[in-house]
């Protein structure tokens, strides 16, 4: 069927690297004029980003890398010279690939990443499947020295549509704002690891084996988070053959299991997904009476007993408040902190905007200022510990390091001799952050626009669980009416099951 293009431009960058800019970014509104491209491709929207869910998809060494739940902290060394986009980190769903980077903004609509391509030779083993052989031809012009600029019509392809879904994924692994007290669910990290598996496989042409794609991680996903694979089939059989996540479910694992055969990954729970399959038949096949997606079957928003189990939290969660215990001295300020989501990895802080408080103190002569900070749900990494930065009227950073007790980050310090004799309320500003992680420089002050984006994402999460939670069970003939870059739309697995079990939030 054809699809309509958008328009990119390519062009040199100061850095060396060819730049092939999406349309979004060269205006404000989308380059789509209406005119169809044949690209050759389905059109069945996210269904495009779980196609071709029986082969095995293009060989390329799969190689153990980084846990998804690092996403995004590779981005800032640009190690070996290679491009690093520019902007704000949580806002951009970037995909390191072969001789490339791929970025995309999370807050616009969907459409087709921005590309860094440092080296041309690999780029071109998949530039004209992701843009079209137009830009593919572009880009070889260019790096050939026969054009210094050109606005091309690319694809809207397949392809794209899946690595879309693939650095959106990744960016939810590192940047979804959790928070109880702005009621935004976590995302289950083993389900959300599974799902990036199976799209990492579907992605394997735009990765060649080397070590600069931390991205190519297949096999270490589905190592790292097979405990949910049991629970990922039971949910399958438990939801409407005709429904959306049912078709998505079964997309995931036939996927998953391509990637462990092509990688040579075995075990109990990878055999029973196998056997699994077969029982269901070819993908695409009639469902069988009685089996998956039974009449009488819950639907696809409703949870079965062995997910629910796993997305169960250890132990109840309630915000701190008021009050430290045995807390001594009159309160002279007190305030709420900045918390920037970028000097702390997932998992450690809640990402409300009011997470990060502190309490300034007078005892006798002293002066005395305590942090505290709402913990994420979710259990840190044994032996990381956050600090909290503190700055008194302007002055240079103190760090306090941070216990957790329960469901808050503590920590407290004396100020300096000079300011305990010094005004009576001074001025604090405190943040949080783990050492060796932060990539900000010290010091540096929060903008206004740094609030406005991360509300901004908090409002985008916020709709992508509504979607998630009233999404129609029954797939519409409109839906192959769908651009495959429509995939990012369709909710992830991590948040469908989010959306149903988030009572806690």
């Amino acid at each position: 069927m054809a699809r309509a293009g958008a328009e990119v431009r390519v062009a040199g960058g100061e850095d060396g690297t060819i730049r092939i800019t999406a349309a979004r970014e060269l205006r404000p509104t989308d380059a789509y004029d209406g005119n169809d491209a044949d690209d050759g491709t389905d059109a069945d929207g996210d269904a495009e980003a779980y196609g071709d869910v029986d082969g095995h998809g293009d060989a390329g060494g799969h190689r153990d890398a980084r846990s998804h739940g690092d996403a995004g902290s590779h981005r800032d060394h640009g190690a070996g010279g290679r491009p690093v986009p520019v902007g704000a980190d949580f806002t951009s769903a970037v995909l390191d690939v072969a001789g490339a980077v791929l970025s995309r903004p999370v807050l616009a609509d969907p459409g087709l990443p921005s590309a860094w391509i440092h080296d041309v030779e690999r780029a071109q083993h998949w530039l004209w499947a992701l843009y079209g052989e137009r830009v593919a031809a572009a880009v070889h012009a260019h790096a050939a020295g026969e054009t210094a600029e050109v606005r091309v019509r690319a694809q809207a392809t397949a392809l794209g549509g899946a690595a879309a879904r693939l650095g959106l994924g990744h960016w939810a692994a590192r940047w979804w704002p959790a928070s109880h007290s702005d009621g935004i669910a976590a995302l289950e990290p083993d389900v959300l690891g599974l799902e990036l598996a199976a799209l990492t496989h579907r992605c394997q042409q735009l990765f060649d084996g080397e070590d600069d794609q931390p991205d190519d991680c297949a096999a270490a996903l589905i190592e790292e988070h097979r405990t949910a694979l049991d629970a990922l089939v039971q949910w399958w059989h438990a939801a409407p053959g005709p429904s959306d996540t049912a078709r998505r479910l079964e997309g995931v694992l036939r996927l998953i299991d391509a990637a462990a055969d092509n990688t040579g990954l075995d075990g109990p729970a990878l055999r029973r997904l196998r056997s699994a399959l077969e029982r269901r038949g070819p993908a695409g096949a009639p469902t069988p009476s009685g089996g998956p997606a039974a009449e009488g079957a819950p639907g696809a928003a409703e949870i079965p007993a062995g997910l629910a189990a796993l997305l169960a939290r250890p132990g109840g969660y309630a915000l701190a408040a008021g009050e430290r215990i045995g807390a001594a001295g009159r309160v002279i300020a007190r305030g709420s902190g900045t918390n920037d989501w970028r000097r702390y990895p997932p998992g450690f802080v809640d990402a409300a905007e009011n997470a990060v408080s502190w309490t300034a103190r007078a005892l006798g002569a002293r002066r005395h200022v305590e942090a505290q900070v709402v913990a994420h749900p979710a259990e840190p990494t044994a032996g990381a510990t956050l600090v909290a930065e503190v700055h008194v009227d302007g002055g240079g950073p103190h760090r306090i390091p941070l216990t957790r007790q329960d469901d808050v980050w503590t920590g407290h310090t004396d100020l300096t001799p000079q300011l305990s004799t010094g005004a009576v309320s001074p001025r604090v500003e405190v943040g949080v952050l783990l050492p060796g992680f932060d990539p900000g420089s010290p010091g540096a002050r929060e903008s206004a626009a740094d609030r406005d984006r991360r509300d901004a994402v908090r409002a985008m999460v916020r709709r992508r669980l509504t979607a998630a939670a009233t999404s129609p069970v029954v797939l519409s003939s409109a839906a192959h009416d769908r651009s495959p870059l429509d995939a990012c739309s369709a909710p992830f697995l991590a948040e469908t099951a989010a959306a149903a079990t988030d009572e806690d939030y």
